[in-house]
């Protein structure tokens, strides 16, 4: 049985980890009744709160396992491992954190950080992390000094940090590395990386001296070899490429040192991959904006559906202008896919092969010169798409919906309920609640509040108005009650719009 201490100074994560823990104990027990051991696999040793406190039962309780939060008081996480990674080199430790960054991934490393998790922690990711403690815990020999194991000290530790040539000949010895130089790269990938390591190694094997290891869930392969680091990245990718097909991989590479400095190799591989990451994490989120936007054109205000497209491409033309236009190109082809091939199937066929044109052609996006001629023909080409899906979603949508829908946004300023709404459309209110769930997805009550919330938003960040002001303009008496419906949707109060912007 380990022992595991769980160190944060949020009282609900302590309890969180404390009971996922049991669970999995609980459940590994059960699932090994049959087996010579009947104790549970982990139990738990401790928990702290503080830095201080951390220290003192790590000392007194000597636990195998370590769940170490990174933002505690007094003493941080990673100056506590500092202070005990030499002591108890058997110990495994996980690191939490609400976010993650370059400059904690990199102190964390040499340590011998086992795992790196990212507030909050999913339960399955928690059970999986526990499953990899294990199997680490089980495997260790009954004793181990501080160089008993040559290549888990090198990866884990030395090779992130400068080597005196002492130290540096004795890894050549031991590891028998063919040459004084070398370079490092990293892979991250969505599947078990253990298995998918061992594969890209071998494969490198072929050609390279090529040895590996695990460190934060990321694949570390250290190449001992002069070589041309350019020509290798190009043989390493198509490598990657046709060995990881079909994953959702990521790869960093770094440049080629003497043994000595090959922490800098191991730095520029974790912070070209680190870079990668974010930037796919950031187009994921402008992919999500982008379904967003196919779901609502046609439906929001065009002030709204303006400052939504607008979202989405300002933070591509931040970087490189023609990456950005290429992706562009394919927003539009989107917008005018689901115009005319799938919004309105009664027409998409007659529209389709009647000979009809599109309205513009995508690919014309790629001869504007400069950002403002982008915005001028995305500004003109972006109001007929608009345009057209107004008519093709009012065109499929019931007469009596479309009757509502023109009443509230009409009306929205004033005192308007679900019942004059369904006066207004000529239906009673009980059909009129089944058609906004079933062509809208939502009800009435919360496309009303979106509609005043959105206009109040715009009123506060181009007008000077108070929140009061902005409250009784969309239909609101009380802003109190503004203020609280906004924070609801909006995840801030009114009066942090202006400072915000």
């Amino acid at each position: 049985m380990f022992g595991v201490l769980i160190v944060d100074d949020e009282e609900p994560v302590l309890d969180s980890y404390e009971f996922m823990l049991n669970t999995f104990s609980e459940r590994n027990l059960s699932e090994n009744a049959y087996s010579e051991s009947k104790d549970k696999p982990f139990t738990l040793a401790g928990k702290a709160r503080t830095g201080y406190e951390a220290l003192k039962l790590i000392h007194e309780k000597q636990p195998d396992l370590v769940f170490m939060d990174i933002n505690i008081p007094g003493i941080d996480g990673l100056s506590v491992l500092e202070d005990i990674y030499k002591k108890y080199p058997r110990m495994v430790c996980v690191l939490s954190t609400a976010y993650e960054r370059f400059d904690l991934a990199k102190r964390a490393i040499p340590l011998g950080v086992f795992a790196y998790l990212v507030k909050p922690v999913s339960k399955k990711t928690f059970f999986d992390t526990l499953e990899n403690a294990l199997s680490q815990l089980r495997s260790l020999p009954p004793e181990i000094s501080e160089y008993s194991e040559p290549r888990l000290a090198l990866f884990r530790r030395d090779i992130w940090k400068p080597m005196d040539e002492q130290c540096w000949l004795w890894y050549r010895e031991k590891l028998s590395l063919p040459s004084d130089f070398g370079l490092a790269f990293m892979v991250e990938l969505d599947q078990n990386m253990e298995i998918w390591g061992t594969r890209i190694a071998e494969q490198l094997s072929f050609k390279h001296h090529c040895s590996y290891d695990i460190i934060l869930k990321r694949g570390l392969f250290l190449i001992s070899e002069d070589l041309n680091a350019d020509v290798f990245r190009q043989k390493t990718e198509k490598i990657l490429e046709d060995l990881l097909n079909g994953l959702n991989w990521c790869f960093g590479l770094g440049g080629l040192y003497r043994g000595p400095l090959l922490y800098r190799s191991c730095s520029e591989a974790l912070a070209e991959l680190t870079a990668k990451r974010q930037e796919t994490d950031a187009w994921s989120m402008v992919s999500k904006k982008i379904s967003f936007l196919r779901q609502k054109i046609g439906l929001l205000p065009l002030e709204e559906v303006k400052a939504l497209f607008a979202s989405v491409w300002e933070p591509l033309f931040a970087e490189d202008f023609n990456n950005a236009k290429l992706r562009m190109i394919s927003v539009f082809t989107l917008l005018l896919d689901d115009l005319y091939g799938t919004l309105s199937v009664r027409n998409s066929l007659s529209k389709n092969f009647s000979g009809a044109s599109l309205p513009f052609d995508p690919v014309e996006i790629m001869t504007l010169p400069d950002l403002g001629s982008w915005k001028r023909w995305a500004e003109i080409n972006f109001d007929k798409v608009v345009l057209q899906a107004n008519l093709e979603r009012q065109g499929n949508y019931p007469l009596p919906l479309v009757k509502a829908i023109t009443f509230i946004r009409e009306n929205y300023t004033r005192g308007i309920r679900l019942n004059n709404t369904a006066e207004a459309a000529s239906v009673n209110p009980a059909h009129l609640s089944r058609l906004f769930s079933e062509h809208l997805k939502t009800n009435f009550i919360d496309y009303l509040t979106t509609l005043r919330i959105n206009e109040a938003e715009r009123l506060l960040k181009e007008k000077s108005i108070t929140v009061k002001e902005a409250a009784f303009a969309v239909g609101y008496q009380d802003p109190n009650y503004f203020s609280k419906a906004f924070k609801k949707l909006k995840g801030i109060l009114p009066t942090e719009v202006r400072g915000q912007e």
